[in-house]
């Protein structure tokens, strides 16, 4: 899929020399990519995916997903694990003509120095990235009443689409070196973004949904008395033939 910026151009030759211009075109500055993909441009490449509204995550082997639900059981966040480490994933509205990830970096590095953590810029397989260490909760542990907070390697990958914005966090081993990163790097890579076409407020999370499976999983612990919960789907061996 061409992601890019556009910009105007006028013939500036002609306008000094009082010949009006043509009317303005608007073009695409287009770079190539491999993914993650817009939903008019995703590859034909057999791959299935989960649907979940805005995203179509890759279902490949080995791998599981998690999708965070609140209590009227809407999706506030969706992650894929493999093994001890985990992709977590977002997506928001973006401006038509500009993109968000600069402005993104800078804020998530201000903000996780402010909690202690250590990210630094670096060039990485989705251009630029942040990697280093984050502060995150853990589960409470039987007799503790709160989270222990731990520190974790992370890096941060962001992508510019068309009018929306993807952005992924990798956590864990998976976040220690190019190799160990490969397989959610792959997950990342082959991420469809289904933007719709209604007006959104730039940032603005684009809406996601849970796959029929994941809906009763949650449907039966809000039976149960829970109010919020996380539905975990293993993905099958033979899902990504």
């Amino acid at each position: 899929m061409p992601i890019g910026r556009r910009r105007n151009r006028i013939d500036r030759s002609l306008r000094e020399r009082g010949v009006p211009p043509e009317p303005q075109v608007r073009e695409r500055e287009e770079v190539g990519t491999s993914g993650p993909w817009d939903a008019a441009d995703a590859p034909d490449d057999g791959q299935l995916r989960i649907d979940l509204g805005a995203l179509r995550l890759p279902a490949l082997a080995g791998m599981e997903l998690r999708v965070d639900v609140n209590a009227q059981q809407q999706v506030v966040g969706a992650s894929l694990r493999y093994g001890d480490s985990l992709l977590q994933l977002s997506v928001f509205a973006a401006p038509r003509a500009a993109g968000l990830w600069d402005e993104v970096r800078v804020e998530l590095a201000r903000g996780a120095a402010a909690q202690g953590a250590q990210l630094t810029e670096v060039d990485g397989p989705f251009g630029r990235e942040l990697a280093g260490t984050v502060v995150l909760p853990t589960a409470p542990q039987p007799g503790e009443t709160a989270p222990t907070m731990v520190r974790r390697p992370a890096r941060f990958l962001g992508v510019d689409g068309p009018r929306w914005f993807l952005r992924g966090m990798i956590s864990g081993p998976a976040a220690t070196g190019p190799e160990a990163g490969l397989p959610l790097e792959q997950a990342f890579r082959g991420v469809v973004v289904v933007r719709g076409t209604g007006p959104m407020a730039v940032r603005e999370p684009l809406p996601l949904t849970l796959p029929a499976q994941a809906a009763e999983q949650v449907a039966r612990q809000q039976a149960a008395g829970r109010t919020t919960g996380r539905a975990a789907s293993p993905i099958p061996p033979d899902a990504s033939a």
